[in-house]
């Protein structure tokens, strides 16, 4: 039998974590997991060969380069709380993949290099959350490491993201040194961690009260208590309202791969991150969190399942009670669609799910007629706003490598295309036959390379166009640029969702034909750094 919808809601946080490439992301969502007793052993990313592979990377290519260039679910239970942990890929050729997550969730871990502070691809990330409306928690990581002073990082975020820092946690030692963390909110005591072999266990966790600490740390302690007396007196007390305006964020300090502080954290989630709340509709207005069931599905992916070879599509419950066996229907086309294969997903791990509720992500199996995108419903009609497409900037023309392959090779592309692996471009100039790939960043090519040889039997040729920028416009405008006198400069049409791009190698050759043909629209597209 369902359960209350609102009841089942309020008990949910769903989030993700982002960050720039080896911050220790990966390592993170392990430590999480294995905090929430949800597994018993973390595998540590060391990078290749030596690496463990860890429960939310596994594609063969992400273990082979330690590194996540995919999406992945966890969900676990916490002080009676359920949490849906959306790991995302760390690498910026793969920002589309994570933009559609951040669709998904309600909150984010922001998570920092204690040793190099806000990078590239934290502030692009940080940049979508703030978009979106997402909340973020900052982690602080590997403060067992050399890195910056923890004010001058504290300092960092509020100058460069305009967003006010309230320590929640703070360490007793600099980077490199660290002897423990205080939680502010209990500021009379101090946590001392000692590791377990490998980091594959919780840190044995010690509470030190305020004289000892004083006695056994000296300066460390003081300097600590300083800087805290420091931040009180500034203002740096966590407040709810501003967090989830995304005026704040609450800092947390540690060490992932040693699971130091990661306990603090988790409880953070629970107590801190916004559960389920009604979502904006495209129409206007929004899906009341009990209305009648909703989601939205924001990730596709095919053989995760070697044995199957089957594709599932991952759907964010919005609103109302999925049950497995449900038909609902696609807005996208007003069809019916039925939900017999329906899994919770825990890395590549999955089991039979019978019941979600708002903020569950469910796995519904062999989804061929499913896109990115997509919003199913049940009862009153529903649909929430398109998934945006980033900006191209690398192109290449694919063919497959053995002619003797071509029906593979077909069918691979479209299913890369689907999913949001790379877009797919075809040009009267080139015909069907030798598709164009347009991809965020080059990554993604090796992305495609290697799945159409090993999971479609057909490897594929590249052979990379000289074009850097993509501009939208109509089919005038697409006729007007190849009858036009560029000589570098080609129109062609996204399959997805048939818009018409034209291609250029440069700015200067945009604004070319724009001169020449001044009555023909180019838009700029949304970039991947926006």
């Amino acid at each position: 039998m369902s359960g209350n919808p609102a009841a089942e809601a309020a008990r949910r946080r769903t989030f993700a974590v982002i960050s720039h490439p080896d911050a220790g992301k990966s390592t993170l969502t392990e430590a999480l997991a294995l905090h929430a007793q949800a597994i018993t052993s973390a595998g540590a990313v060391h990078g290749k060969g030596a690496r463990r592979g860890v429960a939310s990377d596994w594609m063969e290519m992400e273990q082979a380069r330690g590194i996540s260039v995919t999406s992945a679910v966890m969900q676990f239970e916490h002080r009676g709380q359920v949490l849906n942990l959306l790991d995302t890929p760390g690498h910026s050729d793969f920002s589309e993949d994570t933009y559609r997550v951040l669709a998904a969730v309600d909150c984010a871990i922001m998570l920092i290099d204690a040793a190099k502070g806000l990078e590239e691809q934290t502030r692009k990330l940080f940049d979508v959350c703030r978009h979106r409306g997402v909340p973020v928690i900052t982690f602080v990581n590997k403060w067992d490491r050399p890195g910056l002073e923890a004010l001058e990082l504290l300092d960092e975020i509020e100058s460069e993201f305009r967003l006010r820092p309230t320590p929640v946690t703070w360490p007793v030692g600099i980077a490199g040194d660290l002897r423990g963390l205080v939680d502010v909110r209990e500021p009379g005591r101090m946590l001392r961690y000692t590791r377990t072999p490998g980091g594959s266990k919780e840190a044995l966790e010690e509470v030190v009260d305020a004289d000892r600490a004083a006695a056994e740390e000296g300066e460390d302690w003081t300097r600590a208590a300083e800087e805290l007396a420091l931040l009180s007196e500034t203002g740096g007390e966590h407040e709810r309202e501003p967090f989830e305006a995304g005026v704040s964020t609450p800092v947390f300090f540690g060490a992932a791969l040693s699971n130091i502080g990661v306990r603090l954290l988790l409880d953070a989630v629970v107590d801190l991150a916004p559960a389920p709340a009604p979502r904006p509709l495209r129409a206007g207005g929004t899906r009341p969190i009990d209305a009648p069931f909703s989601g939205l599905v924001f990730k596709v992916q095919a053989n995760m399942d070697r044995a199957h070879r089957d594709r599932i599509a991952f759907m964010r419950v919005c609103s109302g009670v999925f049950e497995r066996g449900m038909t609902v229907t696609r807005a996208a086309t007003g069809r019916p669609f039925a939900t017999k294969y329906a899994h919770s997903v825990f890395g590549q791990d999955r089991t039979s799910v019978e019941l979600a509720y708002p903020g569950d992500v469910v796995g519904l199996v062999n989804a061929a007629a499913l896109r990115v995108g997509d919003t199913l419903y049940a009862e009153k009609s529903a649909e929430f706003p398109p998934m945006p497409t980033f900006a191209p900037e690398h192109f290449a023309v694919v063919r497959p490598a053995d002619i003797g392959r071509t029906k593979q090779f077909r069918r691979g592309i479209a299913q890369l295309d689907e999913e949001g692996v790379v877009q797919v471009l075809v040009s009267d100039r080139r015909g069907e036959q030798a598709p164009v790939l347009a991809a965020v960043g080059p990554m993604q090519f090796d992305v495609v390379q290697h799945r159409m040889e090993n999971e479609f039997g057909a490897a594929v040729r590249l052979e990379p166009l000289g074009y850097s920028l993509a501009r939208a416009t109509d089919k005038d405008g697409a006729e007007a640029l190849n009858r036009s006198r560029l000589v570098h400069g080609e129109a062609m049409v996204r399959i997805r969702d048939g818009v018409h791009l034209g291609l250029f190698p440069n700015r200067w050759h945009t604004s070319s034909f724009e001169r020449e043909f001044p009555d023909s629209p180019l838009e700029p597209l949304i970039a991947a750094h926006e």
